[in-house]
């Protein structure tokens, strides 16, 4: 049965998109909970917000990576011929909305993880990596005017689907086209407390000193 062969590909894509790479590498290095640290959530940026640049850097490559693993190992699955065969594109997005659950809700920490920016980009580079890189460049450029985090990360990932459908690109099939609407809607209302403390002015801004902050 098809529904076999989409089961395996969600169950991987969760699995691979849950590893909490922004807890692992501050407990293992630093023997801290991230968690207990500045907005307690477990991304690349709280964990460069917690004094540990290097570490946010490899977080957010990590964070990449796995996303787009994710999405390859949908191709991957299919090669097993003891699965039923499934349209690749279909078994592709799948396991894309399947990565981003699996950061944002992980088991091993009781379904409260990050907010998925990183993650969304390595999905978003396996899946159409021409608009995914024309979404990092709209991040650089509002985080580097506005150096507000959130702000780039809210219109980077407002941007992907309008680059997604605007660039060339195969025809899509309809799971991909939800997908390419849908990740960047979950990442979006997952900032939602930042739009409230960007509407307030009390949004935290890099370069910031805590004091200025306060």
């Amino acid at each position: 049965m098809s529904a076999v062969t989409y089961l395996v590909v969600c169950l991987i894509a969760y699995g691979l998109g849950s590893i909490p790479f922004g807890y692992v590498l501050v407990r293992l290095f630093h023997k801290e909970d991230i968690r207990s640290k500045g907005s307690g959530n477990i991304g690349a940026t709280n964990v460069v917000r917690s004094g540990a640049k290097g570490l946010g850097a490899l977080t957010f490559l990590l964070d990449a990576l796995k996303g787009y693993i994710a999405v390859c190992a949908a191709g991957w699955v299919l090669n097993l011929h003891t699965l039923e065969q499934v349209p690749l594109q279909n078994a592709m997005a799948f396991a894309a909305l399947f990565a981003i659950l699996g950061h944002i809700f992980p088991a091993w920490l009781n379904f409260k993880g990050g907010k998925g920016v990183a993650t969304a980009l390595g999905v978003f580079i396996a899946l159409a990596w021409l608009p995914a890189v024309a979404a990092l460049v709209v991040f650089v450029a509002i985080f580097a005017v506005s150096r507000f985090v959130s702000l780039a990360s809210i219109l980077a990932a407002a941007s992907f689907p309008v680059f997604a459908f605007l660039a060339p690109h195969f025809p899509y099939s309809v799971p991909m086209i939800m997908v390419i609407l849908i990740i960047p809607l979950i990442v979006i209302a997952k900032h939602h407390q930042n739009i409230h403390r960007l509407l307030n002015g009390t949004e935290y801004r890099f370069g910031k000193t805590k004091a200025s902050a306060a």
